[in-house]
């Protein structure tokens, strides 16, 4: 049935999602007041969603059988499905690559190589390259941060500066990985070419990497220099992930790449022992249930969407930021600071990007704004603070491993990529040429690979 409820801008409307956020986040600074480790992880973000759905099936307008065919159809929303389909391909590759040994002979195979003399330089690019290849900050920081504390403690380079260093890598990655759940959201939201986000990403990534490097190169010299120890590594069990990236630039199909990756981890694994057929398909199962919370959360954001935006939510929300945009720049700004908010409230960078999304396309429409830089925007002003809230997961994992010696305050100064990333994005958005130019060599690139 056809819902016949106009979409007149209303407040109304945008209830369901405050009480979703403030649920989410009001729920988190209680148990965080009461000293309850990881406090804004403790309450599942899809109960918080269903809280805000129910909301709305009480105070929306129209029968029960329209509101739930609006959900429904919102739930169903090619966008959402095509989503978490890749998030469970994506959790699948991450989990089979992790158990044949990928993670550990990525890690082992830099730091063997990592000059003594650049131990932080070392850890921000392994951790790069780790979160890039894995799609997940969090499983970076997991891999390198006690090795960082380690390393840390030996060479008299100050900790904070170390652990700044692990967090920038693994941010780095979570940011421009094609399988990370933030460009999958970010991508899926504007409707949008994971390729073609990542390559204006990356034009504001970069930048910001190298210059970080170079701060490393210069403020991170140990007094002591460690000595080089060698430790186990196989390049073939690194392989997968080289195979997932390079694919995925070149444009092949996202299910085709990360399908493709699963099944060549699997052989690698069966090769070396790591894996039976039956192990195997239970690691491809784990990968799947890894994913499940996203999962959920994206199918019950997508129905809620939809019912917010067909009782006028989303357009109050728009009209409300339309009177202070006067032009692209500050509908590009506008974009940054929704996303930058959300993530604060909720402490997900993944469900920031799910709860604006449609928003921050609407807004990049009605302001001729390229889709495929409102999905970079989304993605990177997400990264940055969670990279940099106190009560983040990344946050808390990192300053667990140091056991109390490095606090927040200590950190977030040191944050250097995050705020040289958000520095260059602000330039980026302030300087249409390198907007225009950017644009245009991608559009380039695009139809010569057409005419391929």
């Amino acid at each position: 049935m056809e819902n016949k409820i106009e979409n007149n801008a209303s407040f109304k409307g945008l209830i369901p999602f405050l009480v979703f956020i403030l649920l989410y986040l009001g729920t988190g600074i209680f148990l965080n007041m009461q000293g309850v480790e990881l406090a804004f992880y403790q309450l599942p973000g899809p109960v918080a969603a269903f809280a805000g759905i129910v909301v709305a099936f009480i105070i929306f307008r129209g029968t029960i059988t329209e509101k739930f065919n609006t959900f429904l159809e919102g739930c169903g929303h090619p966008d959402i499905i095509t989503m978490c389909i890749i998030y469970l391909l994506a959790g699948a590759f991450a989990i089979v690559s992790k158990a044949m040994g990928g993670v550990d002979s990525t890690v082992n195979l830099g730091i063997t190589y990592i000059p003594p003399h650049y131990i932080a330089v070392g850890l921000f690019v392994i951790g790069a390259f780790i979160s890039t290849a894995t799609g997940t900050s969090v499983g970076a920081i997991v891999a390198l941060g006690p090795i960082a504390v380690g390393l840390g403690e030996k060479s008299g380079v100050p900790m904070p500066l170390i652990l700044a260093a692990v967090m920038g890598g693994a941010m780095f990655g979570d940011n421009l990985s094609v399988i990370s759940d933030t460009t999958i959201a970010a991508t899926k939201t504007q409707g949008v070419e994971m390729r073609d986000k990542f390559r204006i990403n990356s034009y504001i990534a970069l930048p910001a990497a190298i210059l970080t490097i170079i701060l490393l190169f210069i403020f991170a010299r140990p007094d002591v220099v460690p000595e080089a120890v060698s430790h186990d590594y196989n390049l073939l069990k690194v392989l997968p992930y080289v195979f997932v990236l390079v694919m995925a630039l070149v444009g092949v199909n996202v299910f085709v790449v990360l399908s493709s990756g699963v099944l060549l981890s699997g052989i690698i694994g069966f090769i070396y022992g790591d894996f039976t057929l039956l192990s195997y398909g239970k690691e491809i199962y784990n990968g799947f249930t890894n994913m499940t919370e996203i999962f959920v959360l994206s199918l019950l954001t997508g129905g809620m969407a939809q019912m917010v935006t067909r009782e006028g939510g989303i357009d109050w929300v728009i009209k409300t930021v339309q009177k202070f945009i006067v032009g692209k720049k500050s509908a590009k700004l506008g974009i940054g600071l929704l996303v930058s908010l959300a993530d604060i409230a909720v402490a997900n960078n993944t469900v920031a990007i799910l709860i604006t999304g449609g928003i921050s396309k609407k807004i990049s429409e009605n302001n001729e704004i390229d889709l495929r830089e409102s999905a970079a925007f989304l993605d990177i002003f997400s990264c940055v603070f969670q990279g940099m809230i106190p009560y983040g997961a990344q946050m808390l994992i990192l300053l667990g491993f140091a056991a109390g010696k490095v606090s927040p305050t200590q950190l977030i100064p040191l944050l250097w990529y995050q705020l040289l990333l958000a520095i260059f994005t602000i330039i980026y958005i302030f300087v249409p040429q390198i907007s225009s130019k950017t644009l245009n060599i991608i559009d380039r690139k695009l139809i010569i690979n057409n005419l391929k």
